[in-house]
């Protein structure tokens, strides 16, 4: 038993990163990479270059049956260019699709030999440049799996009840692109992922077990991106949700840009379309990335970290955890001028719906 669990532990580079961004996140949640960036750089005082020359890896096309094989690895070994001339090794990516990508790219390479030599020519060829494979290669939420502790002697708050002392109820959900494509890839495998259970373990939380677990949050691309497959993708959160539901989780965090972004919005979609919401007192239950609850922990405001772009409110959490905030400063912008308040809806409005939470009770 020991020596299986061995073999899906990965060693993951200290210090000096080479940083590639989601194209998807910066929009679902734009303040969860700047957190990144400050809590590596001025809380732990690390080495990342945040390259403003990278480009999208180009993962969704290519899952979605648009961009070629061919064209894809010559975009990823333009990263890897990228990474080679600003003298970096350790290549880290804050996409769960680009990690899946650029671990898939590398196996072939390792594989296929020939495949890495014709694209290094079209590389050379379209751009001038060359590139040596990263030494070491990792998802940003292995990152601060590996910095946890350090995090933790950092804290300001922890993942427990204010009043109780008790710890917080948390669901963790890891994305399909971490852990199940390359089980090997990721901390624990794919039937038992400890990237983020080792964060809310660290900082004091209690990782709640359900039935479905570790069952697809439903994007997949193709049940989105295709219009009259999107009840394929709710159907997956919702069959989530109401298993999750039971056991009363305070938050929901992913490390997949796109897993936090749907079961946080389809959770407003489901209310709107059956009335019914899984949180307590009638609201639905808050999605946190894993950068939004390590800036929780160490102090950042919950503002900065982005978390008004967030369908479910996330005020009941921040209750619990005896974390203040301004209610008035939650919709303005970086000038300090007021951007607009969206309508209320059935997951952050008690007042709308019981109906989940009276069957809970």
């Amino acid at each position: 038993m020991k020596r299986s669990w061995s073999d899906y532990q990965k060693e993951i580079a200290d210090d000096k990163y080479y940083y590639a961004r989601s194209c998807i996140r910066q929009n679902f949640f734009p303040g969860s990479e700047r957190a990144f960036l400050d809590i590596l750089k001025k809380d732990l005082g690390r080495d990342v270059l945040d390259d403003p020359l990278h480009t999208s890896c180009t993962g969704i096309g290519y899952h979605s049956d648009i961009v070629p094989l061919e064209t894809i690895m010559t975009v990823v070994a333009r990263q890897f260019a990228l990474m080679t001339e600003a003298g970096y090794e350790n290549f880290i990516s804050s996409c769960i699709t680009s990690f899946g990508i650029y671990t898939e790219i590398l196996a072939t390479w390792e594989e296929f030999p020939e495949q890495e030599e014709r694209t290094r020519e079209y590389l050379y060829k379209a751009t001038g440049r060359e590139f040596r494979k990263p030494k070491s290669l990792a998802h940003t939420s292995d990152v601060i799996f590996h910095l946890r502790e350090e995090i933790a002697r950092k804290a300001r708050r922890r993942l427990v009840d204010a009043e109780t002392g008790e710890p917080l109820r948390v669901v963790e959900h890891i994305g399909c692109h971490y852990a199940k494509i390359f089980p090997k890839a990721g901390i624990g495998g794919s039937e038992f992922p400890y990237v983020l259970a080792g964060m809310v373990e660290a900082w004091g939380g209690q990782c709640v077990d359900y039935p479905e677990r570790r069952h697809c949050c439903g994007f997949g691309f193709r049940n989105y991106l295709v219009q009259a497959n999107r009840g394929y993708s709710v159907a997956n959160s919702h069959k989530k949700l109401e298993s999750m539901a039971p056991y009363r989780p305070d938050f929901i965090v992913a490390n997949c840009p796109g897993c936090a972004m749907f079961l946080d919005k389809w959770q407003y979609t489901i209310a709107e379309m059956e009335g019914v919401t899984y949180g307590r007192n009638g609201c639905g239950i808050p999605v946190l990335t894993y950068e939004e609850m390590a800036g929780l922990v160490l102090g950042y405001d919950p503002w900065e970290l982005g978390m008004q772009m967030h369908q479910v409110d996330v005020e009941q959490l921040l209750d619990k955890m005896g974390i203040e905030y301004d209610p008035a400063a939650k919709y303005l912008g970086r000038c300090g001028k007021y951007i607009g308040k969206p309508a209320p809806t059935a997951v952050n409005c008690g007042a709308q719906n019981m109906i989940y939470n009276i069957k809970l009770q």
